[in-house]
């Protein structure tokens, strides 16, 4: 199966109407192409389940708010184009979508908010994945690029205005890596530019605490299931030096689940030796089955 080719045939769904990829369009006055305003989400189709909704429609509905922009769709009625799209593009599982929700169609091309004149945009593009492509795993680079506070941009939004990040993925590019590790303001390790970051070291599972870094799903389901099976689980702050002190490494998100890292900077990691990561891998398998 060309996964590639099945994408090209996909159905995109823009404010309610079905479109085929090469139409699905939208106005160069719409907010999001402007100026980055606006929320999205990520969600995963696996056996028919769109896997942690209640979840991902949370946070959606909890950045918009954040952001001032209140969606002309109840959460019911957001679900019933998500199943729309699914039902029009033929899709039971390995499949993937974007929600995106951004402020509407403006008057003039300028940063007002005042300036929109119809409701939010919403468009949900749904892809097919593949079940098969196991990421082996990534090369990290770190990078001089941070996440901010919450008073310039909050790095816990899902918002379309992303170029902190491009600009991290760009310098991890450059350097010869697939993504980035940024710190934090204080250069604490945080997070890369896309995932969540974890580390063991002394069999304990080290993460950021979460302050200024995306508050990943996956990422809380994998402290979970640390806490559920007696894995030691820290919410710290911790130094490169503790990442080139570990013995495995991993990011979590949504389509990815649980990557190894192969390699950050000089430091190269095994990953046939990793013992925490791939116990966690399998419980989070299973519970996502379940």
């Amino acid at each position: 199966m060309d996964i590639n080719k099945l994408n090209q045939q996909i159905l995109i769904n823009v404010n309610g109407e079905l479109l085929p990829r090469e139409n699905a369009t939208i106005t160069v006055y719409e907010s999001g192409y402007l100026m980055g305003d606006g929320i999205w989400e990520g969600i995963r189709l696996i056996d028919n389940n769109w896997i942690f909704l209640d979840e991902h429609l949370d946070r959606l509905f909890e950045g918009l708010a954040d952001i001032d922009i209140k969606l002309h769709l109840s959460r019911e009625e957001l679900i019933k184009e998500i199943l729309k799209t699914q039902e029009a593009n033929n899709m039971s599982n390995n499949a993937h979508a974007r929600l995106m929700v951004t402020r509407g169609v403006k008057s003039k091309p300028f940063q007002q908010p005042g300036l929109v004149i119809g409701d939010p945009t919403l468009v949900i593009i749904m892809e097919h994945s593949d079940s098969n492509a196991k990421r082996e795993g990534v090369k990290m680079a770190s990078v001089p690029q941070i996440r901010g506070i919450a008073t310039t941009q909050d790095p816990k939004l899902n918002s379309h205005s992303k170029l902190n990040c491009i600009l991290a993925c760009i310098q991890a590019n450059k350097a010869g890596a697939d993504e980035a590790l940024m710190m934090d303001i204080n250069g604490y390790v945080n997070t890369t530019n896309s995932c969540n970051f974890f580390i063991v070291k002394n069999d304990e599972v080290w993460t950021s605490t979460g302050e200024y870094c995306m508050n990943g799903i996956t990422r809380k389901k994998v402290i979970m299931l640390c806490k559920q099976n007696n894995i030691p689980i820290f919410e710290k702050n911790f130094y490169l030096e503790d990442v080139y002190e570990a013995n495995e490494c991993f990011i979590t998100g949504t389509l990815g689940s649980l990557t190894p890292v192969l390699e950050l900077d000089h430091k190269k990691f095994n990953k046939d030796l990793f013992v925490i990561m791939n116990q966690l891998n399998q419980l989070y398998s299973e519970l996502i089955s379940a």
